[in-house]
């Protein structure tokens, strides 16, 4: 497990094969609580090809000294699409300020 939010990572391996490559990744929240957005790709098991990049946003919790994954949202295309557009909008129309809360990537 991961001490550290930079010990986190979306790459996932069996039997010596890596499945899920990471390729990039947005640090949103760090703390008790972090949360990270990943671009990632899976490998076919068939083919033995990667697939098309995706992105999912996970939420980790830091207890007893180590990271554990507590929730996990996938992105579709669609759903990417509409979240950054209503972002955007509400960005936009000054329906979101900064709080002072806000916390960049590690």
């Amino acid at each position: 497990m991961a001490e550290t939010i930079s010990e986190i990572t979306f790459t996932y391996e069996e039997d010596g094969e890596v499945l899920s490559e990471e390729l990039d990744r947005i640090v949103l929240q760090k703390g008790v609580w972090a949360v990270i957005l990943f671009r990632y790709r899976d490998r076919n098991r068939k083919t033995g090809e990667f697939g098309p990049a995706k992105a999912c946003i996970r939420r980790y919790q830091k207890f007893k000294g180590t990271y554990k994954k507590r929730d996990s949202v996938n992105l579709s295309r669609e759903s990417t699409e509409t979240l950054v557009a209503t972002l955007s909008g509400w960005m936009d129309e000054g329906l979101l300020g900064d709080d002072g809360s806000s916390q960049g990537s590690e």
